[in-house]
């Protein structure tokens, strides 16, 4: 990947501050919101992000960018994008002469997350990437440098973390509700079909694990609040399956943590799984589905009793609560929960998965 240049990042630092301050003086000034452009108008921004903007208290959809013209014209007319702010992939660069533009929300295949996220900090934009976060380590290291270099927000796409179930499990499984946790096990999956990028590996940067298997591995880590010592992992993959001619169908990865928990984790490519489950010492939280767009489902056992725990349906949608959690976090300058430093964390772990399948051993994980 293009090694980053210090002239470009400074040029970013200085357009980035006017942009934060007049989004900033924007939102404070009569309600206004601070303005997304959407990266990439496939089937995941279109019919699950843009539409959430109608729920957002501090994000408005302002901006559009595609190579396919056809698309811009569609969704431009569908949100009542101006043309002025409509982009190709060639002209992405212009976003730094647009100040209505505040955050840049990276939704294109993974091998293009860092690319694009470094050209949008450069262009002194706040940036939203998809998960996962980039194809490697080295990657999300150069995606943090550059926001921080130009001092941007940088915060990955973890919808689940502003999901209400997603966040009681949490609280619950963290605090001890059903006694300390000692295995959890945590399922995700789906029958890929044909001719899709994520079938690609040189677009995806990997099978399952670096799609549906990251939500199995980000709840073993956010329902321990913990990162783990080692990782097991084994793949099978019917090679002779066209789908699976460069990237891999299934994994088994089984993660040991510092307090002792394990996590039994699936990843597939070729059957249907959302689910976790929490086992303490004193019973279980189980989540099924877990992850899902909507329908999520809790079951609690404690005391002898098995009850489902249902919660009121929430003023927004987890999609617009993540939105507007990095709006909130530029206006007030702090840390988003899910940044940077998030996605990182989770590719330094899919890194030793992908090497333990590789040399058939456990592979300890560096804590440095």
């Amino acid at each position: 990947m293009e090694r980053l240049n210090r002239r470009h990042i400074l040029a970013g630092i200085g357009a980035g501050l006017a942009v934060s301050a007049a989004g900033a003086a924007r939102a404070q000034a009569g309600g206004h919101k601070l303005g997304y452009a959407i990266v990439g108008l496939g089937s995941y921004a279109t019919k699950q992000i843009m539409p959430r903007f109608v729920e957002c208290e501090h994000s408005q959809l302002v901006a559009l960018v595609s190579g396919t013209p056809a698309k811009l014209t569609r969704y431009a007319a569908e949100y009542n994008i101006p043309a002025a702010n409509c982009y190709s992939y060639a002209d992405f660069d212009r976003i730094r002469d647009n100040p209505a533009i505040d955050i840049v929300y990276i939704v294109l295949p993974n091998s293009m997350h860092a690319e694009y996220s470094i050209r949008a900090a450069r262009a002194g934009k706040h940036v939203m990437c998809e998960k996962p976060m980039a194809v490697s380590v080295a990657e999300c290291q150069a995606m943090i440098a550059a926001s921080r270099g130009a001092g941007r927000k940088l915060m990955i796409g973890y919808r689940s973390r502003f999901e209400p179930y997603n966040k009681l499990a949490i609280q619950l499984a963290r605090g001890g509700h059903v006694g300390p946790t000692q295995l959890i096990t945590a399922e995700h999956g789906f029958n890929a079909q044909p001719n899709q990028w994520r079938l690609d590996r040189a677009l995806s940067g990997g099978g399952s694990m670096m799609d549906i298997g990251i939500y199995s591995l980000n709840a073993a880590r956010y329902l321990t609040g913990e990162e783990p010592l080692t990782v097991t992992a084994v793949e099978t993959t019917d090679r002779t399956d066209p789908r699976f001619r460069t990237v891999e169908d299934r994994i088994d990865f089984t993660l040991k943590f510092p307090s002792g928990v394990i996590a039994n984790c699936l990843s597939s490519y070729s059957s249907g799984h959302n689910s976790y489950h929490v086992i303490g010492t004193e019973g279980y939280i189980d989540m099924e589905p877990a992850t899902s767009y909507e329908g999520h489902r809790m079951t609690i056992r404690r005391d002898g009793k098995t009850e489902p725990r249902v919660l009121p349906k929430p003023a927004k949608s987890q999609f617009a609560g993540q939105l507007d959690h990095l709006s909130e976090c530029v206006l007030a300058d702090r840390q988003p929960i899910v940044a940077g430093e998030e996605g990182l964390a989770d590719l330094r772990v899919i890194e030793a998965i992908y090497q333990s399948m590789r040399e058939g051993r456990t592979v300890r994980l560096d804590r440095a």
